[in-house]
């Protein structure tokens, strides 16, 4: 028992004086820190060359709705003239101001269709490649914006029109 207290003493001064890992890290500065985090981030990202197939379906889409302006045009032009002569809620000639109504909505579909294809084709390239390049991101930008113009306006007409047989 004599021979075990002196062991045990000498085993616990010998593990509270050697380290038994790695050295301490240091306390200087680090290479990151020495970069002011001041400085300016470049604005200008290269944006690169648009995929073709995107700028077809893209082209595409927003020459859908172009080509369907007219159509909604002549649509609209009927819609007014009925809401124009409506009569009282429920008589006949609100009920077909209702009708061409439909039928301008049915047209305005062509638009929301078209903005609902380009928002999918930025969300399934995301899905697939995990990233829009910068040209992309900015043709798909263009794309919706130029069909959101024109739905905007196609939408507000369709409000107007359907406030007006709301009286």
């Amino acid at each position: 028992m004599r021979r075990l207290v002196p062991l045990t003493a000498l085993l616990a001064v010998a593990a509270c004086t050697v380290p038994l890992g790695d050295p301490e890290p240091s306390l200087a500065p680090r290479p990151a820190e020495a970069v002011d985090p001041r400085v300016p981030v470049p604005g200008d990202v290269p944006t690169g060359v648009v995929d073709t197939e995107l700028a077809v379906q893209l082209g595409a889409l927003v020459a859908e709705v172009g080509q369907a302006v007219p159509a909604f045009d002549a649509k609209q032009a009927t819609a007014e003239q009925a809401a124009a002569s409506a009569g009282p809620m429920a008589s006949e000639s609100w009920v077909a101001a209702q009708q061409a109504l439909s039928l301008l909505i049915e047209q305005y579909g062509v638009t929301t269709r078209a903005a609902a294809n380009i928002d999918q084709l930025g969300s399934s390239r995301l899905q697939g490649q995990h990233w829009i390049s910068p040209a992309d991101q900015q043709a798909i930008a263009a794309a919706a914006t130029e069909v959101a113009a024109i739905s905007d306006r196609q939408s507000a007409a369709i409000d107007r029109l359907k406030d007006q047989l709301a009286r």
